[in-house]
């Protein structure tokens, strides 16, 4: 005959297996889980990405007329259009919450438009993607991946529009002043519309997807829906 189990082991039993005795024990995930991505995750951001390819290879046919016109109106202003092919790292971020959101989506969606007839080659496309996403993060990383707000999510979306620059004046602009007037035009007008496309309205997208309640699996759907009740 077994021997009842004496209260210490019930303590280590029902800690270790949260259905045992006749109360369970249903605990937080430690903290080293906060950062694990889950079968959701990993949907969530490639649909993300996916999605936002379909976007920025329909942004790449029709701003084909207006930037040459913005460009001629003011050398570096076509930089007004990049903020389209910024979103997808900073709204996979807020969504998701791990780290590494930002570069997955920004990968998939540029990787995606390539294979979908875009200007660049595939390994162009992949390493602005790259640069874009990482630099997305940017902006959660020094808070740990904790602070999640409109300040935050503005922060994220110039930080990606400066990589965007950057890649596009390394690979393409050698012969353009950085401190010249076509350079400061064009790093001033990305930045803006980086600010407005991944910074201000990807921050309302989040919210307005969050609150329709199709992200209540997720922390960044449950905080805001119960933010706004």
């Amino acid at each position: 005959m077994d021997r009842p189990a004496r209260d210490d082991e019930r303590h280590i039993m029902t800690k270790e297996y949260p259905g045992y005795g006749r109360n369970p024990v249903f605990h937080e995930p430690a903290r080293s889980h906060r950062f694990r991505w889950r079968v959701a995750d990993i949907s969530v951001a490639s649909v993300i990405g996916v999605a936002s390819a379909l976007i920025y290879w329909l942004v790449a046919m029709i701003s084909v007329a207006p930037i040459p016109i913005l460009e001629g109106i003011v050398p570096g202003l076509g930089g007004l259009f990049n903020g389209l092919w910024l979103f997808a790292g900073p709204l996979a971020l807020l969504i998701v919450r791990k780290p590494g959101a930002g570069v997955y989506a920004e990968v998939v969606a540029a990787v995606l438009e390539s294979l979908m007839g875009s200007q660049w080659v595939p390994v162009e496309t992949f390493l602005i993607g790259l640069l874009q996403g990482a630099m997305a993060e940017l902006a959660f990383l020094p808070f740990a991946y904790k602070v999640w707000n409109m300040a935050t999510t503005l922060l994220s979306g110039v930080l990606s529009a400066v990589g965007c620059w950057l890649y596009m004046f390394v690979t393409n602009l050698q012969a353009i002043s950085i401190s010249g007037p076509y350079g400061l035009v064009s790093l001033l007008a990305t930045v803006a519309s980086g600010l407005v496309f991944a910074g201000f309205i990807v921050w309302h997208l989040y919210l307005a997807i969050a609150g329709t309640g199709a992200l209540d699996r997720f922390e960044s759907g449950r905080q805001a829906r119960g933010a706004h009740r």
